[in-house]
């Protein structure tokens, strides 16, 4: 039985940030973490700064907390894909809830209608009956089962009148014949065993 190795986890390098304004950092923050970490943290605040003042003593943790646990826990490795970060796969995941799958349709040549996309109600299954069954949920009904009647087609069905064929060696030694493969592959070999005595 063979083993084959990847060895590309081995030389994943990632920079460190060891000192930040005179202050030592010990072994040093990630720089994708710290930088991810400072855009939530002034997205974050600045809007918290917006909607309601400077943060007071009981509320200083909802200003900073939410965005420091999504620099670290976003910036760590995903454990269903190795090459992406926990934030892509959030943000993915997001995206397919909130905007749903867009059909490729003749190899892209058209563009899906709105119709034509896979709605909520298909897209989530059965969690949308364990989401309605949630105090509190009731009201969604109307959102998530919306446009499940109707039936979704991109069009007419594509029929396809394809038949295999199988062709055996006589066939084939035939069809280079009529192609007059063989008489120029034989006159060849025959000009090089010349060639060589």
């Amino acid at each position: 039985m063979r083993k084959g190795y990847t060895f590309t986890r081995h030389f994943d390098l990632e920079t460190r940030q060891h000192e930040l304004m005179g202050l030592d950092l010990g072994e040093g923050v990630p720089r994708r973490t710290l930088v991810l970490g400072v855009l939530l943290l002034v997205g974050w605040c600045g809007g918290l700064l917006m909607l309601f003042g400077a943060p007071s003593q009981y509320t200083f943790s909802l200003y900073m907390l939410p965005p420091l646990v999504t620099a670290v826990l976003g910036a760590q490795r995903s454990r269903r894909v190795d090459r992406r970060r926990n934030l892509t796969g959030w943000a993915l995941a997001i995206r397919y809830v909130a905007v749903g799958h867009r059909p490729v349709i003749n190899g892209g040549r058209r563009a899906a209608g709105r119709d034509e996309w896979i709605p909520v109600r298909d897209r989530w299954g059965e969690r949308v009956d364990q989401l309605l069954d949630l105090p509190g949920f009731g009201g969604l009904e109307r959102f998530l089962t919306s446009g499940t009647d109707r039936a979704v087609s991109a069009g007419s069905p594509v029929r396809l009148a394809a038949r295999a064929r199988l062709h055996g060696p006589e066939r084939v030694w035939r069809a280079r014949r009529r192609a007059g493969l063989d008489k120029k592959q034989s006159s060849a070999a025959a000009s090089t065993r010349k060639g060589r005595r």
